[in-house]
């Protein structure tokens, strides 16, 4: 029997930084007498990407429908922000080509919403143009963004994507990917991706989970990348994808596009949010706005895994 499922205290909102939205703690999944996902950890922040990772089969998509409340433990305690709106791009969606349906319809499928907002998302996820086009007509690109649409349509505290560039050619995978960083920045929500692109993940992430069943490795990409379990799992394509990774990290670039080795930069360089390092010598206005604190991790009361919503 599953531990008592848990909720952060109902007077914390949801997306504050610095709080918790989703917390597992030994979760596993059985079916059949057969563990699908055993023993696994995960936390999800406001504000952060964590990608899980592994060979098909391996419980991904099960960790995912946990998180989501689509489906109860077996194992272990989950924790879940009170009031927490949760939006999700599912792996595949199947819509029969004789129904009369809309890309306006399918931002409704779950429940009603304003026009407005409906434009202002699927806008933002630049399709706006296709609002009345038919769903089946769309291409796979074009779903894929509607979908995301769909997903952040009434603004939510925690994404779930799984597998969002599945069936989009190489070009639309990098806009997608694109589209998801900016999503987090803009709305500062997490996100819990699912994903078979490790440059990306390693690239991007900000932590990663790679399963098999059960967590092989987990932490910060550099970390993951050097462990031989996820270097097993992958292979070649573990070593390609930390060359990427280190590429990615071995510089920084100035406002004047300048590029500034990490290894050797100056001690009194800065970094601004937007990924810029600048001297001290460099002329610029500060907003030194400060944060408050969101989720506090020790005030939780239980609650019924199966009662969390879905932003949908």
């Amino acid at each position: 029997m599953p531990r008592t499922a848990r909720a952060i205290a109902p007077d914390t909102a949801p997306g504050t930084p610095g709080g918790v939205l989703f917390r597992a703690t030994g979760i596993g999944v059985k079916r059949g007498g057969t563990w699908l996902v055993k023993g696994v950890d995960l936390t999800i922040n406001p504000g952060e990407i964590v990608t899980l990772i592994g060979p098909n089969g391996s419980g991904k998509s099960t960790t995912a429908k946990v998180v989501l409340g689509l489906m109860r433990p077996d194992a272990g305690k989950i924790e879940r922000a009170a009031a927490l709106r949760v939006g999700y791009v599912p792996q595949r969606l199947a819509i029969d080509d004789t129904l009369p349906f809309t890309v306006r319809r399918l931002m409704t499928m779950t429940g009603p919403a304003d026009d407005d907002a409906i434009a202002h998302a699927l806008s933002r996820a630049g399709v706006g143009h296709l609002i009345d086009a038919a769903v089946q007509r769309l291409s796979g690109g074009e779903f894929q963004r509607a979908l995301m649409a769909r997903a952040i349509l009434r603004r939510p505290d925690l994404l779930v994507l799984d597998e969002p560039v599945q069936g989009v050619d190489f070009a639309g995978e990098v806009a997608l990917y694109e589209l998801i960083r900016d999503i987090r920045d803009e709305l500062g929500c997490g996100i819990l991706l699912i994903s078979h692109d490790l440059h990306f993940v390693m690239a991007e992430t900000d932590r990663v989970l790679c399963l098999n069943h059960h967590v092989c490795c987990a932490g910060t990409p550099q970390s993951v990348a050097a462990d031989p379990e996820y270097r097993r799992l992958f292979g070649p394509r573990a070593v390609e994808a930390l060359a990427v990774y280190q590429h990615h990290h071995d510089h920084a670039h100035g406002p004047d596009g300048e590029v500034i080795p990490l290894a050797s930069r100056d001690p009194a360089a800065h970094s601004h949010g937007d990924g810029a390092v600048c001297r001290l010598d460099h002329e610029h206005e500060h907003d030194h706005g400060h944060h408050g604190s969101g989720h506090d991790a020790d005030d939780i009361h239980p609650i019924d895994p199966a009662s969390a919503t879905d932003g949908q």
